[in-house]
């Protein structure tokens, strides 16, 4: 099954867990307080909030922090922030695409840029490689949720596409064995509230770009690319980064590290 987020063979690419959890408490905040002002402060009445809420206590951010930026949506400052997406190629003809939040639109579409340049990319226009994705709703579960055939059930019943286990070794969408559900775009609160009344609370559940296909990629351009993943992911107005690498673990092992 093809289709993975950014930490695709993270356990290859060392040295970075705390400057990645820095930033996922700080995106999971800013996230929270778009979704306050997207509608209602309210959890219970705002969807959007809701999931965003539930993937920040998921990731054990503190409840005073999760409290604060639902308040700031009163303050006018977010009224400045966009979501953007970019799209690019990188080494090896890697489909990228990019989701910021930003306050300074100018300065993300340098930095993005400058990312992709720097690091055997290149920047391409809207829609040139989002063609190659499919827009879905994605609920992760850890492997002790339940079993393989007790999560497929439960997401059968819950109307799910389609689920990914892997209880062994690190699952391929994530760091750790775990279980990956899709759903279609306009079922995911549907689908993880179903779920999680079988299983419990998910790990996340968020709307995702699933690639249709890989691009295989070898030798030294797995370096780079993961360069370019790294430098892209490092930028404070970048969100989320997608790619449709397909990548041996050997090759992971001796150019991630």
């Amino acid at each position: 099954m093809a289709g993975h987020s950014k930490f695709k063979n993270i356990m290859h690419r060392k040295g970075r867990a705390d400057a990645v959890r820095s930033k996922l408490f700080s995106r999971l905040s800013r996230e929270i307080t778009v979704a306050a002002k997207s509608g209602l402060p309210d959890p219970a009445l705002n969807p959007r909030l809701r999931l965003a809420v539930n993937n920040a206590k998921a990731e054990s951010l503190p409840k005073d922090v999760i409290q604060r930026a639902i308040s700031k949506a009163a303050g006018g400052d977010v009224d400045t922030m966009e979501e953007i997406r970019y799209e690019g190629r990188g080494p090896g003809g890697v489909g990228i695409i990019v989701e910021a939040l930003t306050d300074n639109r100018n300065r993300a579409g340098s930095n993005i840029r400058a990312a992709f340049t720097k690091n055997g990319g290149a920047l391409g226009e809207m829609n040139s490689v989002a063609f190659m994705w499919d827009r879905v709703g994605e609920i992760r579960y850890p492997a002790e949720a339940g079993t393989e055939d007790a999560v497929m059930e439960a997401a059968i019943e819950a109307g799910a596409q389609d689920v990914h286990s892997d209880l062994v070794k690190p699952d391929i969408y994530e760091d750790a064995p775990g279980h990956t559900i899709w759903t279609a775009f306009e079922d995911l609160n549907e689908v993880a509230e179903a779920m999680s009344k079988v299983l419990g609370d998910p790990k996340s559940t968020a709307l995702v770009w699933k690639p249709q296909s890989e691009v295989p990629v070898t030798g030294e351009a797995v370096g780079t690319l993961f360069k370019l993943l790294d430098a892209l992911d490092a930028e404070d107005d970048v969100a989320n980064v997608y790619s449709n690498e397909d990548i041996s673990d050997e090759d992971a092992a001796k150019y991630g590290g």
